[in-house]
């Protein structure tokens, strides 16, 4: 990984586009410490002291800005959560099916500008939630109109901005934008989390054995975690492929064989928060229309405490394991989901038909559709529940006295993110041929 970052900066055209992700990351770093205007900074210190639920699942992903209430305190989640109803209504209505399959570069680009329209009216709505929620713990100077026209715009403005920087990182940049965001999001509390260590370890009252235990559990388990993902995601199942003589031009070309490489996560990250996002939607609304939820019994409440156990400790054990149940079957819902979305087997069947290749011992056509549709799932299978499990593990451990309920979650987006950063590294020194780089 280091040697194919140490390649790509003395790349020119790579090193531009490393440098720009870079530049379009610090933007985003520093709006995070650009306040709302309106806001009482005293009265946020102690609104914000014990952020918990879906507030603290925020506030991990857009790096501390929500506690700070700052422009992009919404981070980019109502780009997800758009992104995910504009992917399930492509599913129910036939005009947008034909879009995502038949349109083609337009199709995409249809698409994208209605995910767009749609993350500003639900940004829209978020940040009125937002406003009405905070409004009566007196974070707001004052809460008369021009207050909330400023907050409701500088919120939804702010998202809008994190749309547009995800953008130029993925057309302009490396990696994918939106991902790079969350990715830049979790890490900036890495620091903190050696805090917490440091604290866990040295107390007011001197050195803790029991905190050190606890440190070095917490380490390992960091650890044993990264080395699980690295593994799903790097892991992949080749079917050889082998390709009869042709005659090209005036040459005749000999046989060739070949391989298709299928990953067990060919969906990468998305799923993963794609399903934290949809599963903490609900709570997002109640908490809309009722801002003192969490401390009331009911129905609603029930909703609202199940589905904020991906993120909150404080909800009771029988809401975790029915949130991580339900979790899990998300994850690997929204798995299916991409990997079909992204490999077609009967596309991959024609073109090797078309090509005059074959699968040793599988015949041409539906017989080669079928068997790889038989592999990708077998290996979605595997690989979607290998990676819920990851995530949904800690969250359940938290009862045993260690509080990391949403590690798995960020280990998994901040792993799979690098990956993905450094293959397409690599694919960009791969197409300008710099032979000998990636050995």
């Amino acid at each position: 990984m280091f040697k194919t970052i140490k390649n790509a900066l003395k790349t020119p055209d790579v090193r531009k586009r490393v440098l720009y992700t870079l530049l379009l990351i610090v933007i985003f770093r520093l709006g995070c410490y650009i306040t709302v205007p309106g806001v009482n900074s005293i009265a946020l210190n102690e609104a914000m002291g014990n952020n918990n639920g879906v507030a603290g699942l925020i506030d991990i992903i857009s790096g501390g800005a929500f506690s700070r209430f700052s422009v992009f305190a919404m981070s980019i989640s109502p780009y997800i959560t758009a992104s995910i109803v504009i992917q399930l209504l492509g599913m129910i209505i036939p005009s947008l099916e034909r879009l995502t399959k038949e349109g083609g570069e337009e199709g995409k680009k249809k698409i994208n500008r209605y995910t767009k329209m749609l993350t500003i009216v639900l940004a829209l709505v978020e940040a009125i939630g937002i406003f009405v929620s905070y409004k009566s713990s007196q974070v707001f100077i004052n809460t008369n109109f021009s207050t909330a026209a400023l907050v409701v715009i500088s919120l939804v403005a702010g998202t809008s901005i994190l749309m547009w920087l995800g953008d130029e990182i993925s057309n302009k940049g490396v990696g994918n934008g939106i991902s790079m965001i969350i990715f830049v999001g979790i890490i900036s509390g890495l620091p903190s989390f050696v805090g917490r260590l440091k604290d866990l370890i040295i107390t007011s009252s001197g050195f803790q054995t029991t905190g050190l235990l606890m440190a070095l559990g917490l380490i390992i388990g960091s650890i044993i975690l990264v080395a699980g993902v690295v593994f799903i995601q790097q892991a992949e199942r080749r079917v050889p492929v082998q390709y009869s003589k042709k005659v090209v031009g005036r040459k005749m070309v000999g046989a060739q064989s070949t391989h298709i490489p299928l990953k067990l996560a060919m969906a990468g990250v998305m799923p993963i928060i794609f399903a934290s996002s949809f599963l903490t939607f609900p709570a997002m609304i109640i908490q809309i229309f009722n801002s003192n939820i969490a401390t009331q019994t009911g129905f609603l409440a029930g909703i609202y405490k199940f589905s904020i156990a991906t993120s909150s400790s404080n909800v009771g054990i029988w809401y975790s394991i029915a949130n991580a149940l339900v979790y899990l079957l998300l994850i690997m819902a929204f798995t299916f989901f991409y990997t079909y979305a992204t490999f077609n087997p009967a596309e991959v069947a024609n073109n090797i038909k078309k090509n005059g290749g074959f699968i040793p011992g599988i015949r041409a056509g539906k017989p080669t559709t079928d068997y790889l549709s038989s592999i990708i799932s077998k290996l979605t299978w595997f690989g979607g529940f290998f990676l819920a499990v990851i995530a949904i593990l800690p969250m359940l451990l938290r009862f045993t006295g260690l509080n990391i309920a949403f590690g798995g979650t960020s280990i998994l987006i901040v792993v799979g993110v690098a990956l993905e950063t450094v293959q397409q590294l690599e694919s960009q020194l791969v197409m300008r041929h710099y032979k000998g780089f990636l050995e």
